[in-house]
């Protein structure tokens, strides 16, 4: 489960980079970080790439319906599951358990926003805060269908990490669902089952009929000599 230090480092390093955009005090150390005003935007390589603070309550880059409630628990069950999944393949090779250990980074470092930042930051209930959002990328105009689109909506390391994960999931899906009955095994690691085992062949001990004959008068002739 080595695999599972690349779900702590995301959610680490998700955490961190939202604190700091969000800011944050420490006041029996005198820390105070004031962090970025909501909608402020600080430019980073020219228009291409920028920081611009949001708060998203739905999923990922923007999506939202069901409420916080509802996203809230999905995200708790949905990291159960991962986690659980991730577990009994434990032993399977390294690019089948990397794209779930990345989506399960993401998803748990969206949760601890949904779940904790609004009593933290005293801005919402318990299980009722919003995801921050800070990475925003422009992009020259693409025109598909009709449906236009000159920008990537705002996400935040996490998102990153979740759709990582699942386009490395397509890519190795065949091996990520494929089923091992010995504890997530992989076949060349099984064990045998005592009746799956190859038989030994059995020896043919037909042999022609003059050959048979043959045998057994030398062997009646050592007999009468023996007597």
């Amino acid at each position: 489960m080595k695999v599972i230090y690349v779900t702590l480092g995301i959610v680490f390093f998700d955490q961190i980079t939202k604190v700091l955009v969000k800011g944050f005090s420490i006041p029996f150390l005198g820390i105070v970080w004031e962090g970025m005003d909501y909608g402020q935007t600080i430019p980073l390589i020219g228009d291409i790439l920028r920081l611009t603070y949001i708060e998203n309550p739905g999923m990922a880059f923007g999506i939202d319906f069901g409420g916080k409630m509802f996203f809230a628990m999905f995200s708790i069950i949905a990291s159960i599951g991962i986690f659980w999944y991730l577990y009994t393949i434990r032993h399977e090779r390294l690019r089948v358990r990397l794209p779930l250990a990345l989506i399960l980074g993401g998803a748990f470092g969206n949760l601890i926003d949904r779940v904790f930042y609004g009593v933290l930051y005293g801005e919402a209930p318990l299980f009722q805060g919003a995801v921050v959002d800070f990475i925003d990328v422009v992009f020259f105009n693409i025109n598909v269908f009709g449906y236009q689109m000159a920008r990537w909506p705002v996400f935040n390391i996490a998102d990153s990490s979740v759709t990582i994960g699942v386009i490395l999931l397509l890519i190795f899906h065949r091996e990520a669902f494929q089923t091992h009955p010995q504890d997530g095994k992989p076949p060349d690691q099984q064990q045998a089952e005592p009746g799956d085992q190859e038989k030994e062949p059995i020896a043919d001990e037909t042999k022609p009929m003059d050959e048979r004959d043959a045998q057994h008068e030398r062997n009646d002739s050592n007999e009468s000599k023996s007597l």
